[in-house]
């Protein structure tokens, strides 16, 4: 409720802010209005540079849609050569570190030959009103350093969290090359599948938390309070290695025989890496599933060719008759 209600108050003071934008304000060669409502010493921003900052967009009469306060966190950008004046390219080298302004933006040059995209409540000779807050200025050099050392810090946690998980529900895991590990829970004698045949599986995807994200599962979807309106609870076909799923399954599933039951314990460069995926898979997650591989269906699989049979040299046979006549 806090957090809304600073919302509510920061919007209705750059709504102030913006309404007397052209006191005291640029405009840039693209058309935009850019008024500096709190200017700082250092350095403006720079083509190539890459910025962290805030933004709140909204229309004239103060709807907003788009805020980076609502998203939870802020935007990082490289800038770029203007292409539209509503990409804001040619008015952030006016602003430096810590600055905030407020930058009002013609509609009409944003939907330029593009009309049809122009939505009805932007009406012509409207302007669209971004409130910026700009809070690093980088070199790309220094955002991708960064970006590494965010990076390895996160896999040293992520290597130590999947060790403490393991050594938590005591599993003896076998561990490939590529660093997946596994165990076989219900092991099963019949074929395994080759790359190319379809493997039905059912599965249940944890997060090393023991919090699950997803599964095939009614029962353990409604357990887990997952809301997965429209789907098919049932086995999932994985045409498997041919990458069109998580190099983890792909490789995890060719361990596996038709009936058995295993858990694989992926880690993040087998997943979903450094990006993660949507709210429920963060960067650098080490992610389990209990897996079960319910059906093969093979695809028809050229023959491994025979080996060539050796030939005998006549020497050969002499020696071999000689030793059999001794």
């Amino acid at each position: 409720m806090m957090k809304k209600i600073a919302l509510i108050t920061l919007l209705s003071l750059t709504a102030g802010i913006c309404a007397n934008a052209q006191d005291n304000s640029v405009k840039t060669p693209k058309g935009a209005v850019v008024k500096v409502v709190t200017s700082n010493p250092g350095d403006k921003i720079k083509p190539n540079d890459v910025i962290t900052f805030d933004v709140v967009q909204k229309t004239e009469k103060d709807s907003v849609l788009f805020s980076s306060y609502m998203l939870g966190h802020p935007l990082k950008i490289q800038v770029q050569p203007c292409q539209n004046v509503g990409d804001l390219m040619d008015a952030l080298p006016l602003l430096a570190a810590k600055d905030s302004a407020c930058i009002k933006v013609p509609t009409d040059s944003v939907f330029k030959d593009h009309e049809e995209q122009r939505p009805a409540f932007l009406k012509k000779g409207s302007w669209l009103v971004f409130n910026v807050k700009i809070d690093k200025i980088q070199s790309l050099q220094q955002a991708i350093d960064e970006k590494n050392a965010v990076g390895e810090k996160m896999k040293t946690e992520e290597t130590a969290d999947r060790d403490k998980y393991i050594a938590s529900h005591n599993l003896i895991v076998k561990t490939t090359p590529s660093g997946l590990k596994y165990v076989i829970t219900q092991p099963s004698l019949k074929p395994k599948p080759l790359a190319g045949d379809t493997v039905l599986v059912n599965y249940i995807g944890r997060t090393t938390g023991d919090k699950v994200f997803d599964s095939s599962i009614q029962a353990e979807a409604q357990k887990a309070g997952l809301n997965q309106p429209g789907r098919n609870y049932e086995p999932l076909p994985v045409v498997v290695g041919t990458g069109s799923v998580i190099k983890g399954w792909d490789e995890g599933l060719l361990l596996l025989n038709e009936g058995s039951k295993a858990k694989l314990i992926i880690p993040s460069n087998l997943g979903y890496g450094p990006e993660g995926a949507g709210d429920a898979i963060a960067p650098y997650s080490t992610l389990v599933f209990d897996v079960e591989l319910v059906k093969i269906k093979p695809i028809k699989h050229a023959m491994a060719p025979k080996p060539a049979a050796k030939k005998t040299t006549t020497a050969t046979k002499k020696h071999t008759v000689a030793k059999k006549k001794s």
